[in-house]
């Protein structure tokens, strides 16, 4: 029988997050994709084209961290980079056509993977925990802002 791990809110919320990406890791490693990547592809989709300082700042990435990542995206076909008319010291970062048609096949894994987790959780539980959750985050951004 398995041992139950207890612990405080955040604790759990980390635990969560590494047993989702354990899960996600391989599914998307059969698409050539990585789990930091898609981020990156929603922000994009959402969006549309957005500078790395743009990108960085709304996803709470680093800039070096960013670089990387989207220099591997690049190197691989999923990102391309056209000059900013408003700023030519910039570029803005789009998903290439090769990026768009993995992302509907990630999005369904991404769906799976959330079905999972909220099995047996009902409509108002899954409202109350993103709200609750909401406020963690809020609360953290607040002060990381101060």
């Amino acid at each position: 029988m398995e041992t139950k791990f207890s612990g405080n809110p955040g604790q759990l919320i980390q635990r969560i997050a590494r047993m989702s990406n354990r899960w996600l890791e391989p599914r998307l490693q059969e698409m050539d994709l990585a789990v930091a990547q898609v981020p990156v592809f929603g922000a994009l989709q959402q969006r549309g084209p957005m500078s790395q300082r743009e990108l960085a700042t709304l996803l709470h990435v680093e800039q070096p961290t960013m670089a990387q990542l989207l220099n591997r995206m690049e190197r691989d076909g999923l990102i391309a980079r056209k000059p900013d008319p408003k700023d030519g010291r910039s570029s803005l970062i789009s998903l290439t056509p090769r990026a768009l048609k993995r992302s509907e096949a990630a999005r369904n894994i991404l769906m799976e993977g959330r079905q999972i987790s909220l099995q047996g959780f009902t409509k108002a539980e899954v409202e109350t925990l993103q709200q609750l959750l909401q406020r963690m985050l809020d609360n953290m951004e607040e002060e990381l802002n101060k």
